[in-house]
């Protein structure tokens, strides 16, 4: 990875996709563990199983909220089962930059995340749903018993 310079790596056998191995799936063992745990470890055991794809004829905006909704920024591309490349998220920048937006949109909404998680905002609760003022389906934050999205809340 660090000689082709990628983040990723798509597991295959013959041409079936069967599994994913990210740079955090690497970060998250050095951490966790240590470098020479890294030598006797494989690939498989690291990489995730369940993997989100996208067929080759999905359109990009599509594809940028099945990353979204999934928390992904890579989608191998899979046709009839069988692996035929990878759609990242700076492919989707190169090919339209105007979707810099949505994709930073869901930055903002992990970094709330984190931080509601860790309690700076702890009377603030959160829900997927209909937004009460915008009527946008999204993370919704709970305050004073009425849900509103991301971009209503900051507006309070």
């Amino acid at each position: 990875m660090v000689k082709k310079r990628v983040g990723s790596l798509i597991v295959k056998e013959g041409d079936r996709l069967k599994g994913i191995l990210t740079e955090k799936d690497i970060l998250w063992v050095l951490v966790k563990k240590s470098k020479k745990y890294l030598k006797d470890i494989s690939a498989k055991e690291l990489m995730k199983r369940k993997v989100v794809t996208v067929k080759p004829s999905v359109d990009i905006v599509d594809a940028v909220k099945k990353m979204t909704k999934s928390k992904v920024r890579r989608l191998p591309v899979v046709e009839s089962g069988k692996v035929i490349g990878m759609l990242t998220i700076n492919d989707i920048l190169r090919i339209d930059p105007g979707l810099f937006e949505m994709i930073s949109e869901t930055v903002k909404i992990k970094e709330e995340t984190a931080k509601l998680n860790r309690g700076e905002k702890s009377k603030i609760s959160r829900k997927d749903g209909m937004c009460e003022e915008c009527g946008e389906y999204d993370l919704l934050y709970g305050d004073d018993g009425q849900y509103v999205c991301g971009s209503c809340f900051e507006k309070r």
